[in-house]
């Protein structure tokens, strides 16, 4: 079973969101409307989320090089 590429797939999506994420709390990107717009608070979000997608990549190189072992 091939879990490591869509492991690391979703990790790479998660950093994305968090980077965008971060860019709204920045008012870099995204609509003045938006809620996450120029808010504080979303910028850490965004990096905490970012973190996490480094995380899950980091367990689906895990589980990549683990399976090669056996």
């Amino acid at each position: 079973m091939k879990v490591a590429k869509p492991v690391i797939v979703l990790g790479i999506i998660v950093i994305v969101a968090g980077v965008i994420f971060h860019l709204q709390g920045q008012a870099k990107v995204g609509p003045e409307s938006s809620f996450m717009y120029a808010n504080p608070e979303w910028i850490t979000y965004g990096q905490q989320i970012a973190i996490s997608g480094i995380a899950i990549i980091g367990f689906g190189v895990f589980l990549k090089i683990s399976k090669s072992n056996w």
